[in-house]
Protein backbone atom coordinates (compact mmCIF):
# COMPACT_ATOMS: atom_id res chain seq x y z
CA UNK A 1 0.00 0.00 0.00
CA UNK A 2 1.71 3.69 -1.08
CA UNK A 3 1.95 6.47 1.50
CA UNK A 4 -1.42 8.06 -1.21
CA UNK A 5 -3.41 5.23 -0.50
CA UNK A 6 -2.86 5.41 3.17
CA UNK A 7 -3.78 9.00 3.46
CA UNK A 8 -6.40 8.75 1.78
CA UNK A 9 -8.35 5.72 3.46
CA UNK A 10 -7.11 7.57 6.87
CA UNK A 11 -8.68 10.70 5.60
CA UNK A 12 -11.80 9.02 4.98
CA UNK A 13 -11.60 6.88 8.17
CA UNK A 14 -11.61 10.68 9.84
CA UNK A 15 -14.86 11.59 8.13
CA UNK A 16 -16.28 9.20 9.32
CA UNK A 17 -14.73 9.41 13.12
CA UNK A 18 -16.15 13.37 13.01
CA UNK A 19 -19.45 12.63 11.92
CA UNK A 20 -20.06 10.23 14.92
CA UNK A 21 -18.43 12.73 17.38
CA UNK A 22 -20.50 15.71 16.20
CA UNK A 23 -23.53 13.54 16.00
CA UNK A 24 -22.70 12.92 20.20
CA UNK A 25 -22.33 16.50 20.84
CA UNK A 26 -25.38 17.50 19.01
CA UNK A 27 -27.50 14.95 20.46
CA UNK A 28 -26.22 15.34 23.75
CA UNK A 29 -27.30 19.29 23.45
CA UNK A 30 -30.45 18.65 22.22
CA UNK A 31 -31.36 16.45 25.13
CA UNK A 32 -30.37 18.98 27.58
CA UNK A 33 -32.97 21.21 25.45
CA UNK A 34 -30.67 23.31 23.05
CA UNK A 35 -27.95 24.65 25.56
CA UNK A 36 -28.13 27.67 28.14
CA UNK A 37 -31.39 29.01 26.11
CA UNK A 38 -33.14 27.13 28.57
CA UNK A 39 -33.45 26.83 32.18
CA UNK A 40 -32.34 24.24 34.25
CA UNK A 41 -35.78 23.93 35.93
CA UNK A 42 -37.72 24.16 32.40
CA UNK A 43 -39.65 20.60 31.19
CA UNK A 44 -38.15 18.55 28.66
CA UNK A 45 -38.73 19.73 25.22
CA UNK A 46 -41.12 16.67 23.68
CA UNK A 47 -39.72 14.73 20.93
CA UNK A 48 -41.06 15.96 17.46
CA UNK A 49 -43.26 13.37 15.62
CA UNK A 50 -42.71 11.01 12.46
CA UNK A 51 -44.23 13.69 10.47
CA UNK A 52 -43.00 16.32 11.79
CA UNK A 53 -40.90 19.21 9.63
CA UNK A 54 -37.83 18.19 11.92
CA UNK A 55 -38.14 14.56 11.30
CA UNK A 56 -38.35 14.85 7.84
CA UNK A 57 -35.82 17.31 6.86
CA UNK A 58 -33.19 15.02 8.76
CA UNK A 59 -34.09 11.92 7.05
CA UNK A 60 -34.25 13.81 3.28
CA UNK A 61 -30.88 15.76 3.76
CA UNK A 62 -29.40 12.64 5.37
CA UNK A 63 -30.02 10.81 1.60
CA UNK A 64 -29.64 14.36 -0.31
CA UNK A 65 -25.61 14.61 1.60
CA UNK A 66 -25.06 11.57 1.49
CA UNK A 67 -25.96 11.19 -2.44
CA UNK A 68 -23.03 14.27 -2.49
CA UNK A 69 -20.56 12.67 -0.47
CA UNK A 70 -20.68 9.83 -3.17
CA UNK A 71 -19.73 12.15 -5.72
CA UNK A 72 -17.07 13.83 -3.78
CA UNK A 73 -15.52 10.21 -3.77
CA UNK A 74 -16.01 9.45 -7.47
CA UNK A 75 -14.38 12.55 -8.32
CA UNK A 76 -11.48 12.23 -6.34
CA UNK A 77 -10.87 8.73 -8.11
CA UNK A 78 -11.32 10.62 -11.53
CA UNK A 79 -9.37 13.35 -11.68
CA UNK A 80 -5.68 14.09 -10.38
CA UNK A 81 -6.42 18.10 -10.20
CA UNK A 82 -5.66 18.64 -6.52
CA UNK A 83 -8.13 21.79 -6.45
CA UNK A 84 -10.72 19.59 -7.19
CA UNK A 85 -9.80 17.07 -4.97
CA UNK A 86 -9.26 19.22 -2.31
CA UNK A 87 -12.65 20.90 -2.49
CA UNK A 88 -14.58 17.38 -3.07
CA UNK A 89 -12.95 16.34 0.05
CA UNK A 90 -14.03 19.17 2.23
CA UNK A 91 -17.63 18.82 0.65
CA UNK A 92 -17.93 14.89 1.84
CA UNK A 93 -16.05 15.73 4.94
CA UNK A 94 -18.47 18.54 5.93
CA UNK A 95 -22.15 16.69 4.62
CA UNK A 96 -20.66 13.43 6.32
CA UNK A 97 -20.79 15.50 9.90
CA UNK A 98 -23.85 17.41 9.14
CA UNK A 99 -25.47 13.72 8.22
CA UNK A 100 -24.04 11.92 11.37
CA UNK A 101 -25.82 15.22 13.19
CA UNK A 102 -29.02 14.38 10.96
CA UNK A 103 -29.17 10.43 11.67
CA UNK A 104 -28.41 11.06 15.61
CA UNK A 105 -31.18 13.41 16.26
CA UNK A 106 -33.62 10.83 14.73
CA UNK A 107 -31.83 8.66 17.21
CA UNK A 108 -32.69 10.53 20.19
CA UNK A 109 -36.09 11.10 19.21
CA UNK A 110 -36.61 7.54 18.50
CA UNK A 111 -37.83 7.75 15.13
CA UNK A 112 -36.93 5.46 11.79
CA UNK A 113 -34.42 6.70 9.64
CA UNK A 114 -37.03 5.80 6.77
CA UNK A 115 -40.34 6.43 7.14
CA UNK A 116 -42.46 4.12 5.27
CA UNK A 117 -45.13 4.99 3.50
CA UNK A 118 -43.63 8.49 3.40
CA UNK A 119 -42.49 10.29 0.36
CA UNK A 120 -39.54 12.49 -0.19
CA UNK A 121 -40.77 16.11 0.90
CA UNK A 122 -44.15 15.42 2.34
CA UNK A 123 -42.80 17.67 5.41
CA UNK A 124 -42.37 20.49 2.45
CA UNK A 125 -45.81 19.65 1.43
CA UNK A 126 -47.33 19.77 5.24
CA UNK A 127 -45.41 23.05 5.48
CA UNK A 128 -47.53 24.43 2.56
CA UNK A 129 -50.90 23.11 3.70
CA UNK A 130 -50.23 25.02 7.09
CA UNK A 131 -50.28 28.41 5.00
CA UNK A 132 -46.17 28.73 5.05
CA UNK A 133 -45.34 30.13 1.22
CA UNK A 134 -43.22 27.63 -0.45
CA UNK A 135 -44.01 29.12 -3.44
CA UNK A 136 -40.08 30.73 -4.17
CA UNK A 137 -38.55 27.34 -3.63
CA UNK A 138 -37.94 25.41 -6.58
CA UNK A 139 -39.44 22.20 -6.78
CA UNK A 140 -41.13 22.82 -3.00
CA UNK A 141 -44.38 23.48 -4.48
CA UNK A 142 -45.28 19.82 -5.55
CA UNK A 143 -43.42 20.34 -9.11
CA UNK A 144 -40.83 18.31 -8.19
CA UNK A 145 -41.38 14.29 -9.84
CA UNK A 146 -38.56 11.50 -8.38
CA UNK A 147 -37.00 9.97 -11.07
CA UNK A 148 -33.70 7.95 -11.99
CA UNK A 149 -33.32 7.95 -8.69
CA UNK A 150 -33.54 11.52 -8.04
CA UNK A 151 -35.86 11.53 -5.32
CA UNK A 152 -35.43 15.37 -4.55
CA UNK A 153 -34.69 18.62 -6.37
CA UNK A 154 -30.76 18.93 -7.00
CA UNK A 155 -29.89 15.25 -6.99
CA UNK A 156 -28.15 13.26 -9.76
CA UNK A 157 -30.12 10.78 -11.37
CA UNK A 158 -28.38 7.46 -11.66
CA UNK A 159 -27.62 8.20 -15.32
CA UNK A 160 -25.55 11.22 -14.11
CA UNK A 161 -23.65 9.27 -11.38
CA UNK A 162 -22.46 6.55 -14.07
CA UNK A 163 -21.62 9.31 -16.46
CA UNK A 164 -19.33 10.90 -13.91
CA UNK A 165 -17.94 7.23 -12.95
CA UNK A 166 -17.10 7.02 -17.28
CA UNK A 167 -15.56 10.65 -17.15
CA UNK A 168 -11.98 11.33 -16.45
CA UNK A 169 -9.77 14.23 -15.93
CA UNK A 170 -11.33 17.58 -17.19
CA UNK A 171 -14.40 16.34 -18.26
CA UNK A 172 -14.83 14.41 -14.64
CA UNK A 173 -13.91 17.93 -13.16
CA UNK A 174 -16.96 20.03 -15.07
CA UNK A 175 -19.82 17.18 -14.58
CA UNK A 176 -19.11 16.96 -10.89
CA UNK A 177 -18.90 20.82 -10.22
CA UNK A 178 -22.34 21.20 -12.54
CA UNK A 179 -24.05 18.09 -11.00
CA UNK A 180 -22.87 19.72 -7.64
CA UNK A 181 -23.58 22.91 -8.33
CA UNK A 182 -27.47 21.90 -8.44
CA UNK A 183 -26.97 19.46 -5.59
CA UNK A 184 -25.90 22.63 -3.37
CA UNK A 185 -28.78 24.55 -5.08
CA UNK A 186 -31.86 21.94 -4.09
CA UNK A 187 -30.47 21.66 -0.39
CA UNK A 188 -30.55 25.43 0.16
CA UNK A 189 -33.56 25.33 -1.23
CA UNK A 190 -34.56 22.24 1.24
CA UNK A 191 -32.75 23.83 4.64
CA UNK A 192 -34.37 27.07 3.96
CA UNK A 193 -37.62 25.23 4.34
CA UNK A 194 -36.37 23.97 7.40
CA UNK A 195 -35.46 27.28 8.33
CA UNK A 196 -39.00 27.91 8.05
CA UNK A 197 -40.92 25.06 9.42
CA UNK A 198 -38.92 23.21 12.05
CA UNK A 199 -39.12 23.67 15.60
CA UNK A 200 -35.72 22.11 17.37
CA UNK A 201 -34.15 25.46 17.35
CA UNK A 202 -30.20 23.61 17.13
CA UNK A 203 -31.53 21.93 13.90
CA UNK A 204 -33.25 25.09 12.59
CA UNK A 205 -29.57 26.48 13.06
CA UNK A 206 -27.84 23.61 11.72
CA UNK A 207 -30.26 24.57 8.51
CA UNK A 208 -28.86 28.22 8.44
CA UNK A 209 -25.67 26.86 8.60
CA UNK A 210 -26.00 24.99 5.35
CA UNK A 211 -27.73 27.69 3.85
CA UNK A 212 -24.62 29.90 4.46
CA UNK A 213 -22.09 27.29 3.59
CA UNK A 214 -23.56 25.91 0.28
CA UNK A 215 -23.84 29.53 -0.94
CA UNK A 216 -20.14 30.00 -0.52
CA UNK A 217 -19.84 26.71 -2.13
CA UNK A 218 -21.44 27.48 -4.80
CA UNK A 219 -19.70 30.87 -5.60
CA UNK A 220 -16.69 28.75 -5.46
CA UNK A 221 -17.89 26.62 -7.87
CA UNK A 222 -19.04 29.12 -10.39
CA UNK A 223 -15.19 30.40 -10.65
CA UNK A 224 -13.98 26.97 -10.88
CA UNK A 225 -16.35 26.03 -13.98
CA UNK A 226 -15.48 29.33 -15.13
CA UNK A 227 -11.77 28.58 -15.16
CA UNK A 228 -12.50 25.47 -17.27
CA UNK A 229 -14.90 27.42 -20.49
CA UNK A 230 -17.88 25.77 -18.59
CA UNK A 231 -21.39 27.10 -17.24
CA UNK A 232 -21.84 27.33 -13.70
CA UNK A 233 -25.68 25.47 -14.28
CA UNK A 234 -26.17 22.20 -16.39
CA UNK A 235 -29.18 22.13 -18.37
CA UNK A 236 -31.08 19.54 -16.93
CA UNK A 237 -34.73 18.39 -16.70
CA UNK A 238 -35.97 19.30 -13.54
CA UNK A 239 -37.02 22.35 -11.16
CA UNK A 240 -33.81 24.54 -12.39
CA UNK A 241 -33.69 23.93 -16.41
CA UNK A 242 -35.97 22.43 -19.20
CA UNK A 243 -33.19 21.58 -21.96
CA UNK A 244 -31.66 18.30 -21.77
CA UNK A 245 -28.01 17.68 -21.80
CA UNK A 246 -24.94 17.83 -19.77
CA UNK A 247 -20.82 18.95 -19.39
CA UNK A 248 -19.83 20.55 -23.21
Amino acid sequence: MTDRTRRIRWAAGSAVALALLFAGAATVAAARGDGAEHHAAAPAAKNPASGSADAGFARDMAVHHQQAVEMSFIVRDRTQDEDVRRFAYDIANTQANQRGMLLGWLDLWELPKAAAGQEPMAWMAAGRHAGHDMAGMPGMGGGYEAHDGSLMPGMATRTELEQLRRASGKQAEILYLQLMTDHHRGGIDMARGCVDLCTVKVEKRLARGMVEGQQSELEAMAGMLAERGAPPLTHRPGPHNAQAGLAP
